[in-house]
């Protein structure tokens, strides 16, 4: 006989009522078995599709200018550098991979040089850093506080802290080498302070590295208020910035992206830099060039750029302000009549001057007329025409007569948009 066949318990038959065992009968029973796929690791870092598709695009800029040579009148190398910090979000990586294309050699024309120097000012404005302005503040306040003490009375102005100033000058110590990473909390406290200039002094900017600087551009521009900001980016970033393009000829990658994050707000950018800088008389084509780039490249609300055209229009010439004009005309903003009114009057200025006027005027002055030539009067459009033949430049005058002869002139200026220019 053969062998009993032992059954497992699992296997053993139960009783089941007839109509489930005539209904499990018709379908099949899925098998107790659990499939493991293999997935990747869960730590392991994705490239988010907004950064890829960032990364294409910079890689195609690229391409494009390794093709074909720059196309503005100073010739301009671009170059790509490894980002030497960490930023502490997916913005700053965006941010940082739409600025690695970056002015890094400017081969600027030397002629072109000579014929802006010809319009600087002989007698520059001194340049003002933080340091200057609170010794101005604390002399005021003891000039106020004196006309309201007798002479017998001691006037002392309070300093600050000791345990406050040397906490404040160990972080200008960390600011000095600060390349990456977390900044130290004492730093990000100084906005709120009400003595945050002096505080912010005891730091010592002149002496922050580039990324410390790019780092605190950030913070003081996002929590400042307009007036205060625009305090910051006068006293602490431009003089930076200027110093740092006249000793290595460039503007470092960090100072670059400090100049971006000062656009978020675009009033205390104007007020604070941009028209200090070309008030200063000194401007160099180097330095337009480069912070031009800022302004070409980034969307500027008009009710700041405005005021900006026409306080560039009315300041005296200094060569780089056709620069800029330039920049504004491009972006092709609808612009208040008294502002075409002041640009108009620009160009007119220099009808008697017995200077030859440099490649960038003529250059402003048509792009003016391509963008505004429908919204000025016949008698500015005729007063330009003559401006045109007393001031002519062989490849660029006989365009702008063509424009100026074409245009449809406004007949009569009647309403004009209102806007601040305070």
């Amino acid at each position: 006989m053969g062998k009993t066949k032992k059954f497992k318990p699992s296997q053993i038959a139960t009783k089941v009522p007839l109509d489930k065992d005539i209904e499990e009968a018709q379908f099949a029973q899925p098998k107790n078995r659990v499939k493991t796929r293999h997935r990747q690791n869960e730590d392991e870092e994705y490239i988010r599709s907004g950064l890829s598709r960032k990364i294409l695009d910079t890689a195609r800029k690229q391409q494009r200018e390794l093709e074909g040579p720059a196309s503005s009148g100073a010739s301009v190398k671009f170059h790509t550098t490894q980002l030497g910090f960490v930023n502490d979000s997916d913005e700053d990586e965006e941010d940082a991979l739409e600025s690695e294309i970056f002015y890094d050699n400017i081969d600027v024309n030397p002629e072109d040089e000579k014929a802006i120097e010809k319009f600087m000012s002989s007698n520059p404005a001194p340049r003002r850093y933080l340091a200057d302005a609170i010794l101005e503040k604390l002399t005021e306040k003891k000039t106020e506080l004196e006309k309201h003490f007798s002479d017998n009375e001691i006037v002392q102005i309070e300093d600050l802290n000791p345990a406050v100033k040397k906490l404040y000058e160990g972080v200008g110590d960390v600011l000095k080498n600060y390349r990456s990473g977390v900044l130290p909390k004492s730093f990000k406290f100084i906005p709120s302070t009400k003595n945050w200039e002096q505080i912010l002094c005891v730091t010592d900017p002149t002496k922050w590295s580039a990324a410390a600087m790019y780092q605190g551009t950030r913070l003081f521009v996002s929590n400042l208020t307009e007036t205060k900001a625009q305090k910051f980016l006068n006293l602490v970033l431009l003089p930076r910035i200027r110093d740092d393009i006249a000793e290595y000829k460039r503007l470092n990658f960090h100072l670059y992206q400090a100049l971006r994050k000062s656009l978020y707000k675009p009033k205390a950018f104007m007020k604070g830099l941009l028209i200090p800088l070309l008030e200063s008389g000194d401007c160099s084509l180097r330095e337009a060039i480069i912070i031009g780039s800022i302004v070409a490249k980034y969307t500027i609300p008009v009710e700041f750029s405005a005021p900006t055209i026409l306080k560039i229009a009315e300041m005296d010439y200094t060569g780089t302000n056709s620069i800029f004009l330039r920049i504004f005309f491009d972006k092709k903003y609808a612009l208040p009549y008294r502002v075409v009114d002041s640009v108009v009057e620009h160009f007119l200025r220099f009808q008697l001057d017995p200077r030859d006027m440099p490649v960038l005027w003529h250059q402003a002055f048509l792009t003016f007329v391509q963008r505004y030539k429908n919204v000025i009067s016949n008698e500015q459009k005729d007063a330009l025409l003559k401006l045109s033949v007393t001031k002519s430049h062989a490849s660029i005058t006989p365009e702008i007569l063509r424009e100026l002869t074409n245009s449809k002139c406004v007949k009569e200026v009647c309403e004009e948009p209102k806007m601040d220019f305070d």
